[in-house]
């Protein structure tokens, strides 16, 4: 089994991004929203230089051209959109560079799940939906669930709260046992 895309969300600090770049992420989340304790520095982000690894933007209530100025400004690659951001927001951004987020516990059912879609879910809700899109299981994950989440089979995850020490401050020692544990499953 290949390792998922791993993409850590909610950087604020500089030796976070270079501890995240050092064992090996693929995505670096920042996000934009001011009532986020994790809401991050555009400036700060825009300094960011980190090679490979993609740069996202978390976007909640902003108008496409913010987000796209934001883009610009930042040198992000993606936009996730956690917001009612339609169809036309995203051909707006670029379909190719959206990331869109939906909420399982809003679903009754799996069925209803697989029509549309942070909360931790029962892992078990996913096993038997085919989801024939790239997606990334977000909510919770750490080093006390990483290997139930990869039963799902996502093709990423989006991990932020479950290797914190406080909101916007990794937790070294979390980061890596996760991935120690999925350096194992190779």
């Amino acid at each position: 089994m290949s390792r998922p895309l791993v993409k850590v969300c909610g950087m604020t600090r500089m030796q976070d991004v270079e501890l995240c770049v050092d064992l090996g992420v693929d995505l670096l989340g920042f996000i934009f929203h001011p009532k986020s304790p994790r809401n991050a520095d555009p400036d700060f982000v825009a300094s960011v230089k980190t090679g490979k690894v993609s740069k996202v933007g978390v976007f909640v209530n902003q108008t496409a051209e913010e987000v796209l100025e934001t883009m610009e400004r930042c040198g992000l690659h993606a936009a996730q959109l956690h917001g009612g951001q339609d169809v036309d927001f995203c051909w707006k951004i670029g379909p190719d560079r959206v990331i869109r987020a939906f909420w399982p516990d809003t679903y009754p059912s799996p069925q209803a799940l697989l029509r549309g879609t942070g909360n931790s879910i029962d892992i078990a809700m996913l096993q038997d939906i085919e989801i024939l899109t790239p997606w990334f299981l977000a909510g919770g994950l750490g080093p006390h669930n990483i290997k139930e989440a990869l039963t799902a089979n996502p093709s990423g995850l989006d991990i932020n709260s479950g290797v914190e020490k406080a909101p916007g401050i990794k937790d070294e020692t979390k980061l890596r046992e996760v991935f120690r544990i999925l350096a194992a499953m190779e």
